[in-house]
């Protein structure tokens, strides 16, 4: 369920060039491209669909450079 919403958060805030539906859970998402400034749009966007906050030491490339990742961080917070 997780990865679902992350990609669909991708999907709608990520500004990517390639769908986030076929990109791999380790593929670099910024290779993909997202911006930086998108990344902080997805962060939101998960704040918001997941009823998460991310803590400032989550706010960084690594945490958002890949869908693994991103789900990772995201059920961190759940836990």
């Amino acid at each position: 369920m997780t990865e679902q919403t992350v990609r669909q958060v991708l999907a709608e805030h990520g500004r990517m060039s390639t769908d986030a539906n076929t990109i791999g859970l380790d593929d670099d998402l910024y290779a993909a491209g997202m911006t930086s400034h998108a990344s902080v749009n997805v962060m939101l966007g998960l704040e918001d669909e997941l009823d998460v906050e991310f803590p400032d030491e989550m706010l960084n490339r690594e945490t958002f450079g890949t869908i693994g990742r991103i789900v990772a961080a995201v059920e961190s917070l759940q836990d």
